[in-house]
């Protein structure tokens, strides 16, 4: 062996040692590397530089998988015919349906992007100060002690971030549906993880926290029901006004301008209420979702035009 090598590393040199005084026959540049561990703060720099590039490379990764996902989401895989049918009062074009589905998306690809990068990142961090030779302990202590105060005080925030990702989650509601969540009723404008805001038929505009939300009526799902109870004079024939009523919204489904927002053909239930001056008869129609009461106009006006025309006389209503 060196006698020299084994002056400059120590009485029992590493191989690395040896191989860098072989190579440079440096007493300064030998001592100054292995006396003050450099060979070993280069290990771990080049340590944290892998651990880090390897974070970057994963980090990306996920949010690439993330949002591959939610775009295909926001793209939609629904057919025409399950489309034409899901389609809320202000779809006129779809538009309207893709930016509901948009705005969903971004929001879950947003939250799932942030707890991906959380975790990714903060596995590195901890790997990294591993590295450098800190005590961790204290540090995770003192993290759940300060998350925990946090959590307690932000307590309201956390709540209405968790009942916003469920409902995005579970599509309960969207742009353009029209939902009751019992403090107030309205056309949905813009759904957050936090916040859904909404506007009522007077224009005014609600701003509701999710997790204030104890539930909540969807007008706009799947299909609606138009009911309408009509009030005529106790003398009336009955038979007559139900072939009247049939008659009228038969008419109205058949109507081109209307075809589209009635999905089955109208029904006429029958008498609904008594009254000593009136009886009430119900009839239905099946709509598109949100277009109950633009239906429901209609066919009362129909409904008068056609009392008129066969001298039916309209009462009031008793119940």
């Amino acid at each position: 062996m060196d006698g020299k090598a084994e002056q400059y590393c120590s009485a029992n040199p590493k191989a690395a040692c040896r191989l860098f005084w072989n190579i440079t026959h440096s007493p300064d540049a030998t001592r100054f590397v292995f006396e003050w561990h450099l060979d070993v703060w280069t290990g771990k720099l080049v340590a944290i530089a892998v651990t880090f590039v390897i974070a970057l490379i994963v980090r990306n990764l996920a949010h690439r998988t993330i949002s591959k996902i939610t775009l295909r989401m926001a793209e939609g895989t629904m057919s025409e015919k399950v489309r034409e049918k899901s389609r809320t009062i202000f779809e006129g074009s779809p538009a309207l349906l893709s930016q509901r589905r948009a705005q969903r998306a971004r929001t879950l690809g947003s939250v799932l992007r942030s707890v991906a990068s959380v975790v990714i990142m903060g596995t590195a961090l901890f790997s990294i100060l591993g590295y450098l030779g800190l005590n961790l302990t204290p540090i995770v202590a003192s993290a759940s002690v300060i998350g925990v105060a946090v959590g307690f005080g932000a307590q309201n925030i956390v709540k209405d971030c968790l009942a916003g990702m469920f409902m995005l989650l579970e599509d309960q509601y969207g742009v353009g549906d029209v939902i009751d969540v019992g403090s107030a009723k309205g056309t949905v404008e813009a759904v957050t993880l936090r916040v859904t805001r909404m506007r009522d038929v007077d224009g005014v505009v609600w701003y509701v926290p999710n997790g204030e939300i104890k539930k909540v009526g969807n007008e706009s799902q799947n299909w609606g029901r138009a009911v309408l109870d009509i009030p005529v004079d106790i003398n009336e024939d009955v038979e007559k006004v139900k072939d009247i009523l049939q008659a009228t919204a038969d008419l109205m489904a058949e109507d081109p301008r209307w075809s589209d927002d009635i999905l089955e053909q109208p029904s006429v239930w029958g008498v609904q209420a008594l009254a000593a001056d009136a009886l009430v008869i119900r009839v239905v129609l099946k709509t598109a979702p949100g277009r109950q009461a633009a239906c429901a106009r209609e066919l009362r006006e129909r409904v008068k035009v056609a009392f008129d025309q066969a001298g039916v006389s309209v009462a009031t209503a008793a119940g």
